[in-house]
């Protein structure tokens, strides 16, 4: 059976009140992901979308022999959209539910909750003198709210609007404090309802990246030819997780806690995020934060190097960056790949036609000729514009790297002849029908590799220095991870340090010797600590099986698994080498002095990995199962293993050090209101009740909250089936009205699970089954 991943980074904006819309979407890819995860598992034994997806997932087996895995290892969100972000990274890698977040958003997403203590009317005469503001704006007839919210909840939008608008002047009316515990609340019921086992396979890494503002600023040297150096105020931050396997935690609940709570400060609405906020409310809640230190150094390095981790006020993150693309298109490095992948960026815009944040009458203004007012001019560059950036770069970004793996896929491609031919010329018949034995192996390795630095020519010294400032680059980020410095200018001295130490050995000198391949010296510095390379030639092996042998082959199926552990087996060897934490003590103290003696450092870190006892391992490994295949069946693998210096040394200076990890082109997918009209046409505008008052009308009435949700799952439900059936292998026929048999069944199963929650939506969910019967018709 062929196989395939579908792999989904996704990308959640900000929206304020539409957070809720959202954790809907999030909900239903939670739901495919599971599906994906137990698709052997009876159909009879889940319910709701959960056995639609299962079972649209088998049907596609019948219909195309191919098994398709969904799995979503890169999330990266801003403000409301980094919030929904992080429970669904924590529910796949830890399998915990995300079924006690829709509560807890229906429930506490309510103004009147929001609202700080200290900030709640406590009595009708408070400050009365607000009074006849509140009535202007929400009293007299076609005021902001009967143009604006339906008549059914304009009493109760009213009620809280006038509480809101009373709480307090000059000061944010919702309280830090009190959405803290709120979003920790939410964690730890998470935490006590487990789900079951974790979403991604074993020892696939899962990235979560929420952006954050920092309001005051930190510096930042740049480097200038006249003057030397110059300090720029840089606001922007990214605060970053990594699971590397489906055994590790993700995070500390308190570094989750603060993500959540920096990303979605939103200014005006929320005081700013600060350090001891956070304190306060595990202090409160009698909880411990161990690696407390360590957090803060590695998300505000600029600014513990200044002692100031605690005076940093942080923001809403959707403030300079809303669609968060670059940090997931940054997560694309490192990824394993056990089978073909069909890689998609998939962004959630609840409200792709309108403003996150609009200036008063910017809407109603006729004369479009006349340009802005100063006022308006002067507040919107604050408001609109920096919440409003288009796409576009991200976009090119990720078309252009598809390019370059289309143009790496046809190199290779037309390399490979000739690079079979030469590796059958070098080794004779022989290589193919003798066992492979792990000295066998080591020796071919070594003969090949030697053969392709000869062959090569002038392109040699151009690969090599390619790796040699890999090498560098890995070992600079590395030692800069150990030391408590991680500034630019810190890291540059690092670099520095290594570079000349390179030049003082000579290893800048890359030219291959015509009989013996590269200088004794160099092969000696690659053979200790080119890491890069054994795991670019084992994720080549990888794409090699899943292109041949797991397309078509005669090889009994034991021995299809025994080559693919194999091969994940060797690469695991290398990739824990990559962690901070398996370096000892010896090691990490010399990286913190690598600036005095890079020597050293460099000599323990090489003992540490031991790189050379890791290739017998790999050998090992490899040996064996490689003589589990017939003959013909082995060929292609070790034409992949034996060959994979030659592709190396013409494809990695062409993609500037970074080796292709998934080597196929991107796909970049939408789901929005404005993408969705298997049950009502119109957008956001014809479905959302929170785009009401600037995107926080659901954050004052739970009917608003409940039908947003509910809209939420079912436009997830539906953009999910239409990129699942996308993914099919080309030339494969799928039957006419599959889509819309599946669709029905999803929107029927939602309507079902969501009828009994959601006690003020009674009337939407009989207009919505009313519409599906329309459509049927």
């Amino acid at each position: 059976m062929r196989e395939k991943e579908l792999r989904l980074a996704l990308v959640c904006y900000g929206g304020i009140s539409l957070a809720i819309y959202m954790h809907g979407i999030t909900k239903e890819i939670w739901h495919l992901v599971r599906a994906s995860r137990d698709c052997n598992e009876p159909a009879d034994t889940l319910s709701g979308t959960l056995g639609v997806y299962h079972d649209l997932l088998n049907h596609i087996i019948e219909l195309t022999d191919t098994r398709i895995r969904v799995i979503t290892d890169i999330i990266a969100g801003a403000s409301a959209g980094g919030i929904n972000g992080i429970f669904l990274a924590q529910a796949i890698q830890n399998g915990q539910s995300l079924e006690p977040l829709t509560d807890l958003w229906l429930t506490n997403g309510d103004v009147e909750r929001l609202l700080d203590p200290d900030a709640r009317p406590a009595a009708r005469f408070t400050k009365f003198w607000a009074t006849p503001l509140v009535w202007l704006l929400a009293r007299h007839k076609g005021d902001t709210v009967d143009r604006t919210v339906a008549p059914e909840t304009r009493e109760e939008v009213r009620r809280k609007l006038s509480h809101f608008i009373r709480s307090r002047w000059f000061q944010p009316p919702f309280g830090g404090e009190t959405f803290t515990n709120m979003l920790l609340e939410a964690l730890d019921s998470m935490a006590q309802t487990p789900d079951g086992t974790p979403c991604l396979p074993e020892g696939y890494p899962l990235d979560l990246m929420v952006t954050v503002t920092d309001f005051d600023g930190y510096p930042e040297v740049l480097r200038l030819n006249s003057p030397p150096e110059v300090l720029e105020t840089e606001h922007r931050l990214t605060i970053s997780f990594r699971a590397r396997n489906r055994s590790d935690t993700l995070a500390d609940t308190a570094e989750l806690l603060f993500a959540a709570r920096a990303t979605a400060s939103f200014p005006g609405a929320f005081p700013p995020f600060t350090v001891r906020e956070l304190d306060k409310v595990l202090q409160k809640a009698g909880r411990v934060w161990p690696g407390r230190d360590s957090f803060l150094r590695r998300i505000l390095p600029s600014r513990a190097a200044m002692g100031t981790t605690e005076e940093a006020a942080l923001i809403d993150g959707s403030v300079l960056i809303n669609a968060p693309f670059a940090p997931a298109i940054a997560a694309l490095r490192n990824r394993p790949s056990r089978r073909e992948v069909d890689r998609r960026f998939v962004y959630i815009d609840p409200r792709p036609t309108g403003r996150a944040i609009a200036m008063p009458g910017s809407e109603r203004r006729s004369d479009k000729t006349r340009g802005p007012g100063f006022f308006r001019a002067m507040l919107g560059s604050l408001s609109d514009i920096p919440r409003e950036q288009p796409i576009r770069d991200n976009l090119e970004a990720i078309e252009a790297r598809s390019r370059l793996i289309r143009s790496m896929r046809r190199i290779t491609d037309a390399l490979r002849e000739e690079i079979e031919r030469d590796i059958e010329a070098t080794f004779g018949h022989t290589l193919f029908l003798d066992y492979p034995t792990p000295a066998r192996l080591a020796a071919w390795r070594s003969k090949a590799h030697t053969r392709s630095a000869m062959a090569s020519g002038f392109a040699y010294p151009a690969y090599a220095h390619v790796k040699l400032a890999g090498i560098i680059e890995e070992t600079t980020d590395l030692c800069v991870r150990f030391g408590e410095d991680r500034s630019s200018k810190h890291k540059e001295a690092v670099r520095a340090a290594l570079w000349r130490y390179a030049g003082d050995l000579g290893l800048e000198q890359m030219r291959a010797e015509q009989r013996g391949g590269a200088r004794p010296e160099i092969i000696i510095f690659f053979r200790d600590h080119d890491l890069g390379f054994r795991i670019r030639r084992l994720r080549f092996m990888a794409r090699r099986l899943s292109e041949t042998l797991e397309v078509s082959t005669m090889a009994p199926p034991a021995a299809l698994i025994a080559i693919r552990e194999a091969i994940y087996g060797a690469l695991s060897l290398y990739q824990e080498c990559e962690a901070r934490d398996f370096y000892g003590e010896a090691a990490v103290e010399a990286a913190k002095n690598i600036i005095c003696d890079p020597g050293l450092a460099l000599e323990r870190l090489a003992a540490a990995r031991d790189l050379r006892m890791r290739d017998d391992q790999a050998d090992k490994l490899l040996a064996d199962a490689l003589g589990l295949l017939p003959k013909e069946e082995r060929r292609p693998m070790l034409f992949a293993y034996l060959g994979f210096s030659f592709y190396d040394i013409a494809t990695l200076p062409l993609l500037q050090g970074e080796g292709l990890d998934e080597f196929d082109p991107i796909k970049v997918d939408r789901i929005s209101p404005e993408d969705c009209s298997a049950i009502r046409r119109g957008g956001a505008e014809a479905t959302l009740r929170g785009i009401e008052l600037n995107n926080f009308g659901a954050f004052f009435s739970r009917a608003y909250r409940e039908n947003d949700y509910l809209w939420g799952r079912l436009h997830g439900a539906e953009r999910l089936v239409d990129i699942i059936l996308s993914t099919v292998p080309a030339g494969k026929s799928m039957p006419a009205g599959l889509r819309k048999t599946y669709l029905r069944r999803a929107f029927n199963a939602i309507l079902e699970e969501e009828e009994k929650r959601l006690t003020n939506a009674a009337d939407i969910i009989a207009q919505i089954r009313q519409e599906m019967e329309e459509q049927e018709e």
